[in-house]
């Protein structure tokens, strides 16, 4: 099985980590060496692994795509929520993973459809779709979910995310956390005008089409980390993507692990005083 190695920026430890995989005896292909995009990736890739935080972490679904490859992600950040490991910890995970030890769940992902979608823009997103202003006047933003209007959302944007984004912007802007095999996805509003707005859960089988109107006439939509400018009256259509991203885990409580120790679920200073 050969193992593919991404990593946006260089990192103290990456080089050794390679060593590392070389000497247990994995077959390496690394970003910058053996491939250089979404087609240069080796076909007979069998695992995916993310160096760095949770931006390099969403980078890599536009690498592995609808091809089903697992992806683990190995924290060199901080937070690192999506993230199952550590570098400093590879001795152990790194014969987890040559052992076939690890878990592989579905996560889903939300496909966009708009037309000022830049022509080579991937348009699927594991964490959040995100709709926010540009400039100092706010949104009026129109939604429709399977056809039946909500009242309008005055806001600075708006934040669709899935169970996956749940942890992420969604939650920043007061969103629910949701657990990752949910089938829902959460319309969050971001600092809404009227406070009697709240977050809706909704199937994550449903069909949601949004629009704006705002003083400066464009608003930045971001798809994860990926942004592009929109139109006022410029349509989005977000629904279930076809495909999802297997996510990879040397957990099998990694959720639940990840509210506790970086999160800090249940945490009371009071405790520790």
């Amino acid at each position: 099985m050969k193992i593919a190695l991404y990593h946006r920026d260089p990192r103290k430890g990456i080089e050794a980590l390679k060593q590392l995989l070389r000497e247990k005896g994995a077959t390496l292909a690394c970003y910058g060496e053996d491939f250089f995009s979404w087609e240069d990736l080796p076909a007979d890739t069998g695992l995916f692994l993310s160096l760095g935080g949770d931006g390099t972490f969403l980078q890599s679904l536009t690498f592995v795509r609808d091809r089903g490859i697992p992806v683990a992600g190995i924290n060199f950040g901080r937070l690192g929520f999506l993230t199952t490991a550590r570098a400093d910890d590879a001795d152990r995970w790194i014969d987890d993973l040559l052992a076939g030890r690890y878990l592989v769940e579905e996560r889903s992902l939300l496909r966009v459809v708009c037309g000022e979608m830049p022509a080579d823009f991937y348009p699927f997103a594991l964490n959040e779709v995100s709709l926010q202003r540009r400039g100092s006047g706010m949104l009026s933003v129109q939604v429709s979910v399977d056809g039946r209007e909500l009242p309008a959302y005055w806001s600075d944007g708006l934040v669709i995310a899935t169970p996956t984004g749940s942890t992420a912007y969604n939650l920043s802007v007061g969103g629910p956390i949701v657990m990752p095999s949910s089938e829902v996805m959460v319309i969050a509003p971001i600092a809404p005008h009227n406070l009697n707005v709240r977050p809706l859960v909704i199937p994550l089988s449903s069909h949601v089409q949004m629009r704006f109107e705002s003083r400066s006439g464009q608003a930045l939509l971001a798809v994860d980390n990926r942004p592009f400018t929109l139109s006022s009256g410029m349509e989005v259509s977000l629904s279930r993507g076809r495909y999802g991203l297997r996510y990879a885990s040397f957990s099998d409580n990694s959720f639940i692990g990840a509210l506790r120790t970086k999160l800090l679920w249940g945490e009371d200073r009071r405790n520790t005083l």
